[in-house]
This record gives C-alpha cells, sequence and structure tokens, in this order.
C-alpha cells in the first residue's frame, strides 16, 4: 500500500502545464497519501463568512469550520451553501479559500459547486435565491419558450458568472422527465417531453462547459440518473415516505432519453437520485447505491467514464434546523454508515455527496475491506477534471472583474427577457365589447393581490377594493400540502386542488370585477374551477412582477407554450401511470397550449 509521508520532498511535476493531463494525474496520485486521497471522495456543504471571510461552524446546518474541512479533513471539494451578498464577496472568499488548500502539502487546489443560483426557487435543499446573479426563469420556464439556442445562451452566460467568481461545476441540469403531476422537483426540470427535454438538456450543457470541458468551462454533473420523475404518489425522496420510484407502465427506458442527449453532449458528470426502483429488473436499492444501475447500466452500457456523485446525504444521519434528517439510504436502511460507505464505492461511484467522513474511509481501505487500487480508479478521474478545468495552473479569480461580470446589465436584460418571454398564456376570455381581456389598456384601474403596487403604479391606477377597479390582478402559487418540518414544506407534494375556500373568494372576487390570474407553476395545478371564471389565466414559471406587467399591459408578448399537460382532475392524476408522460385523462390543457393576443381564447 502506498503511504508516501508528509516529509518526502515534493515532485512538482503535476504543476508542470504542458505536460498531458493523465501524466500529471498520476505524478500527483503517487504522491498522496491515503487521508489525501480520502479528502478527494467527499463533496460537502460549505458556507461564506462575513464579508467574504472564511467561515466558521454553522451549527444549524451541521457544517464544521472551513479550517476544519480543508486542513483537518483534507477535503477540496464544496457545495457553496446560500446566497452570496455580492459578487466581491464571493470572489474575495473563493481567493482565500483557495489560498487555503495551496498552503497545504500537496496544494491541491479546491473545486466549489453550486445548486442553481438564476431563477427564483428558494430551497436550501436544491437551489438558492440569485442575489448578484442575472435572473431567469426556472428551467421549466426555458422549456416553455423551447429554444435550444437561448437555453445555450443561459448556459454561457451562467458559465461566465459562475467562473468569475470560482464557481466550476454546476449540480444541474436537472433533466428527470415531470410524468408525475404531483412530484416537488419538476420546476428545475425541462418537464414532461423526452425530445424537449433531451434536446435543452444539450444546449444547457454546451453553454456551460463549451463543445469540449476545458479552462473556461463549468463542468455539469447531471441529474438525477436514471430520471427522477416517476415517484409513487408524487412524493419526494429526500424523505422516506418517497423512496420507491415506481414503473407501472413498463417505461424505465423512456426516462433514459434525455440522458442519452446529455452523455452526446459530453457532460462531465453524473449525479444518481435517492430514489430506489420497484418492480423492475434492477436491484430495489436507492440509485446511489445501486451497481446495477450505475455500474451496469451507467459505466457498461453507455461507456460513462466521468465523475459519478452521490445525491446529498446517503450516508450519514443530521439535523436540519433542529429537525431529525435520516440518511437517505432507501433499501440499505439497516446498513451502519461504514457498510453504506462500502456499497456505494461497490456500486461504483466515486464521491459521496453532502458528506464529510473521510477518516471512515481510510479505515476501510487500511482494514482491507476496499482495496486502495479501488480509491485510485475514482482519484483519477477527480483529479483529471481538476486539471481539465485548469484549477492547479489557475486557482484564483479577478476580484475587480468579477464584480462587473456578474449580474451585468447585458446579463440582467437577456434574463428579464426570458421571464418575458416564458409566460404562457392558458385562457383570455372576451370582455363585454366582445375583445379579448388582454392587453390591457395603459391607466385601467386595477385591484391588486400578490403584485406591488409600486411596480403597477407605471401601468395602470391602482385601487383598493375589486368595485373601484377595472380589472383584478392576483398571483397565486400552484397548490401544495402542508407537511409537518420547515424543511419538507420547501418541497411543494400532495394535492394539485386548491382548497374549497380559495376557489369560493377568488370565484367572488372574478364576479364582482374581471379578474386576471397569474399561476407559478412549478408542478401542474388543477385549474378547472377557475378557467371559466377568470378573464385571463397565465402561467408563469419564475418571473418578476415586472415581467408580469410588461405582459399583460401589452408591452411584451407572452410566448410560452406549456411544457407539461396541466390535469383536468385530480381524480385523473391518482389515475394515471406515474412514468407515462401524458397519461392524465382529458387534461384540462395540453402540452404546447399557449395563446398569443392575436390568437384570442
Amino acid at each position: 500500500m502506498s503511504d508516501p509521508t508528509a516529509t518526502n520532498p515534493v515532485d512538482p511535476a503535476f504543476r508542470n502545464a504542458s505536460l498531458p493531463v493523465g501524466e500529471r494525474v498520476e505524478n500527483l496520485l503517487s504522491q498522496m497519501t491515503l487521508e489525501e486521497k480520502a479528502g478527494l471522495f467527499f463533496h460537502t456543504m460549505i458556507t461564506i463568512g462575513e464579508d467574504g471571510e472564511l467561515a466558521e461552524a454553522n451549527p444549524v446546518f451541521g457544517i464544521p469550520s472551513t479550517a476544519e474541512l480543508v486542513e483537518g479533513r483534507r477535503m477540496t471539494h464544496f457545495n457553496v451553501f446560500g446566497a452570496a451578498d455580492s459578487a466581491t464577496q464571493m470572489a474575495l472568499w473563493h481567493n482565500k479559500l483557495q489560498e487555503l488548500a495551496g498552503a497545504s502539502r500537496l496544494g491541491i487546489p479546491v473545486t466549489l459547486s453550486t445548486d442553481p443560483r438564476h431563477s427564483f426557487a428558494e430551497n436550501p435543499g436544491t437551489a438558492m435565491l440569485a442575489g448578484p446573479f442575472s435572473q431567469w426563469p426556472e428551467p421549466l420556464g426555458l422549456a416553455a419558450i423551447g429554444d435550444a439556442d437561448l437555453v445555450e445562451r443561459f448556459g454561457d452566460i451562467a458559465r461566465q458568472e459562475y467562473t468569475a467568481v470560482g464557481l466550476r461545476v454546476a449540480l444541474h441540469p436537472q433533466i428527470d422527465l415531470a410524468t408525475e403531476p404531483r412530484w416537488a422537483r419538476q420546476v428545475a426540470t425541462f418537464g414532461e417531453d423526452a425530445e424537449l427535454t433531451g434536446k435543452l438538456a444539450a444546449a444547457y450543457i454546451r453553454g456551460f462547459q463549451g463543445e469540449t470541458l476545458g479552462t473556461d468551462s463549468v463542468a455539469t454533473m447531471t441529474k438525477h440518473f436514471p430520471g427522477g420523475g416517476p415517484q409513487k404518489d408524487g412524493e419526494d425522496p429526500h424523505f422516506a415516505y418517497g423512496r420507491e420510484q415506481v414503473y407501472p407502465g413498463d417505461n424505465f427506458e423512456h426516462h433514459l432519453l434525455p440522458f442519452e442527449a446529455a452523455f452526446d453532449a459530453g457532460t462531465s458528470q453524473i449525479m444518481p437520485y435517492y430514489g430506489m426502483p420497484v418492480g423492475t429488473e434492477y436491484d430495489e436499492v436507492g440509485f446511489g447505491f445501486n451497481k446495477s444501475v450505475i455500474t451496469g447500466l451507467l459505466r457498461d452500457r453507455y461507456k460513462f467514464d466521468g465523475v459519478v456523485c452521490t445525491d446529498w446525504g446517503l450516508l450519514s444521519d443530521a439535523v436540519i434546523a433542529v429537525e431529525p434528517f435520516p440518511a437517505r439510504a432507501w433499501g440499505v436502511e439497516h446498513l451502519s454508515t461504514r457498510d453504506r460507505m462500502l456499497a456505494v464505492l461497490n456500486a461504483g461511484a466515486d464521491q459521496f455527496g453532502g458528506e464529510a467522513i473521510p477518516e471512515l474511509l481510510v479505515d476501510l481501505v487500511r482494514g482491507g475491506e476496499i482495496a486502495e487500487d479501488r480509491i485510485d480508479v475514482s482519484a483519477r478521474r477527480i483529479l483529471s477534471e481538476k486539471f481539465v478545468l485548469g484549477l492547479f495552473d489557475s486557482p484564483m479569480v479577478d476580484v475587480e472583474r468579477a464584480e462587473s461580470v456578474v449580474g451585468s446589465a447585458e446579463f440582467r436584460a437577456a434574463g428579464e427577457a426570458a421571464q418575458r418571454a416564458s409566460f404562457t398564456l392558458l385562457t383570455n376570455r372576451p370582455d363585454a365589447s366582445g375583445a379579448p381581456v388582454l392587453p390591457l389598456p395603459r391607466g385601467t384601474k386595477v385591484y391588486l393581490r400578490g403584485v406591488s403596487a409600486e411596480a403597477a403604479a407605471g401601468y395602470g391606477t391602482v385601487v383598493g377594493t375589486p368595485e373601484e377597479a377595472d380589472v383584478a390582478i392576483v398571483r397565486l402559487q400552484a397548490p401544495f400540502e402542508q407537511r409537518d418540518t420547515m424543511f419538507e414544506n420547501f418541497f411543494h407534494a400532495g394535492s394539485l386542488d386548491y382548497p374549497a375556500e380559495q376557489i369560493e373568494e377568488l370565484a367572488a372576487l372574478c364576479g364582482t370585477v374581471p379578474t386576471v390570474i397569474d399561476v407559478f407553476l412549478d408542478r401542474p395545478a388543477i385549474l378547472t374551477p377557475l378557467a371559466e371564471e377568470a378573464a385571463a389565466i397565465t402561467a408563469n414559471f419564475g418571473a418578476g412582477g415586472r415581467a408580469l406587467l410588461d405582459v399583460l399591459f401589452g408591452e411584451a408578448e407572452p410566448q410560452g407554450r406549456l411544457p407539461m399537460d396541466l390535469p383536468r382532475s385530480m381524480d385523473a392524476v391518482k389515475a394515471s401511470l406515474p412514468d407515462v408522460p401524458f397519461d392524465t385523462a382529458d387534461p384540462l390543457f395540453r402540452f404546447g397550449h399557449g395563446l398569443g393576443y392575436a390568437t384570442g381564447s
């Protein structure tokens, strides 16, 4: 077993940028201690300290101090948790982090990853507030626009903003097919259609990575292999009650189609999902533990040789905001943390997402339970990507440039244009004169719910009661059920029906004044009771108030087309097959539906 000591002189050949990446990797790997190799395998959360300093421990989310992670545990891969105050703050912090890593024996640079940061979602488990970054519709909104060139342009802008502050791995795109209407995660997908998803996934990856991965790229960790859409009852496998993925339509293979497009586009990394397949030819264990899926399907069938990182928290129980959060070890709950780690390695994965226990991996190797040669296979993949991204040759970022690139006027304007374009006009009924209600004329007297009076002041005359108004504008969230814990309620799940009392209240408003309803479709909503009551219904997939008003008042044309069916009833949802797309009977609005102002209702 190789175990060079810290007192041995370091051969700096791996720092020679003129050498082939393979030679640099082998030179470095041959000098690494087992502890240094183990540090590569753990990819956990890290926070930005105040004023761009390195962070102390975060007890709320159980995150150790940065110094402990880098110096104590020799870790070099981190998912940046939380929003940034500014690009300057993030860039300064990044450089201090790279200085800390560079002071280690071998000076292996840190690779920083992030969940999506460019849209409107706010879920600490899946996405961060945009903060200083340009703000775009959610991926479901990009799918509503349906333009691969625009998606590639978005990816390129995000790439420029990410690299400016040192973010080099995107924990996205999420290319699961949204075939179960209740599933909580579909806002970050490209919808229900495999062909559209594959086309946009490839464009997204090209935007972030370029034609090939290189020094200006952001590596994409495409997820969730082999497709996380067909969840039993639409529940999410972050939680034990959502651990099963079911295929009553025998449609497992269909969910692989977008990943085939991602492989063709050269995605650098893959993340398997939490869920466990039930009733298929594959092992009934979570995909991160699943050798038949990671080795048999991903490595052998698809010949994927990039980094495979598990979804977060498969091994260790945790506490989030004082609530217990068990490891997502579905199908292997009975195993110890040690044996779960062995199962992931034996399945063929390279990194443990959301974990920070390299000492356990060291113990497994020293105890003869896993061969160091097996560790070296994954270490090569991980180190190779660091070299290809240029982190060894240029780990620091230009702080002044970061401030000028991130959230530039050009990038913000592009994001806002996409917000406007993604609005999808579902209905547009005639008013008393026989003309469609939308677009509204300037100066219209408007009663508002969910739209600020300040934003609307430049468009219409804001009044205080429906009786005074010519039209009401109401913004709604797609319905969801409240769950027991704070973290669960970030995942909007359960029934797609609005509560009866909310429908009654909205119907009364519609009976008082013509009412335009805008619905944020982070997943489908049952709009049947409102479709005949509202004067018009628009759908948005992440858009600000000004973007909405630009569309409603005719400054911009709604260009979106539904990227999924909107079911007519919950009975239809419950009767549908969760693995089969477009399977709810007689949907209220079909995939591709969307009106323009010229087409009317």
